[in-house]
């Protein structure tokens, strides 16, 4: 339907509930001779009288009765959700996925965006742990969350975090009974904790770095697991090594319940960033959230 068509059907509409031109025209702000001729138009492009007129009152026909009983309805249905978003303007709604580590969810997103979530009620967030490089178009998640490396060329990156170390750390119970490693290679004789990668089934490789040589090193030993919390339970309960965060180690470090090895061969990297596909549409919600996250050093 043409635009100038719709117009017309709720000028009809207004003159058929008003019952007057000089009404009709006040409450669509047009003047009384326009209505008429919009009027006139109508009724010539359908071929039938709508209106019946005299000089004192205004009412519909059979046919025009019809029509507005039948496109009334449908016309303030429309004219009703235009209002709803309009008045959605400065009022954000909706729900936003994010695809991300479980130690990303827990030491940045959520912190930062709880006070977001309680600041505008229908905004609504979803997460998903996930330790695989997801796809997040075919995932339909809005973003996700990675370290800046992993970030694919084509995506938007924004830091939200600053750069980020890993550690290998065991219990004091198991260094009872194991030398400490030197160098990543003496891994290869310690019982180490994995994690298996969801997304394709591979467990993760631990990497290194020192003096400019980089190592990868596939460890071995008797517990795998697919989240951090597991590999700090078990590193915890003496399992053997485990390759997890810094930020998610420091307090068991401190408090002497885990031990850091290797620590010169564990240097920092680009740390946590949300990407999403540079032709997503930005919602007032998932804008809201990308600057709730952006990373701002003090």
């Amino acid at each position: 339907m043409q635009r100038g068509n719709l117009d017309q059907l709720m000028a009809f509409v207004a003159v058929a509930r008003e019952r007057s031109f000089t009404a009709a025209a006040a409450k669509l702000n047009v003047s009384q001779s326009a209505l008429s001729h919009t009027m006139r138009e109508l009724e010539e492009r359908l071929g039938v009288r709508l209106l019946t007129r005299t000089t004192r009152s205004v009412s519909p026909t059979e046919a025009g009765e019809r029509l507005l009983q039948n496109i009334g309805p449908r016309l303030d249905e429309i004219e009703s959700e235009v209002a709803f978003i309009r008045e959605m303007k400065g009022k954000p709604a909706g729900t936003v996925r994010i695809t991300a580590t479980e130690f990303a969810i827990e030491r940045l997103l959520l912190p930062k965006l709880a006070p977001l979530l309680r600041r505008y009620p229908d905004v609504k967030l979803e997460t998903s742990v996930d330790y695989g490089l997801t796809d997040i178009v075919a995932g339909q998640f809005d973003a996700g969350v990675r370290s800046g490396e992993q970030v694919a060329k084509d995506m938007i990156a924004v830091r939200i975090g600053p750069d980020m170390r890993m550690d290998v750390v065991g219990s004091p119970s198991y260094f009872k009974s194991q030398s400490e490693p030197k160098r990543p290679q003496d891994l290869l004789a310690h019982n180490c904790i994995n994690l298996r990668l969801p997304t394709h089934g591979g467990v993760y490789a631990w990497e290194f770095e020192k003096g400019g040589r980089e190592l990868r090193v596939r460890v071995e030993g008797q517990y795998t697991g697919n989240a951090t919390t597991q590999l700090i339970n078990a590193a915890l309960a003496g399992c053997g090594l485990a390759y997890i965060p810094e930020g998610l180690a420091e307090p068991y470090v401190l408090k002497g319940r885990l031990k850091r090895v290797l620590a010169d061969w564990c240097q920092p990297y680009s740390g946590y960033h949300l990407y999403y596909p540079s032709r997503r549409h930005s919602s007032a919600a998932f804008a809201l959230v990308v600057d709730a996250l952006r990373y701002r050093p003090n």
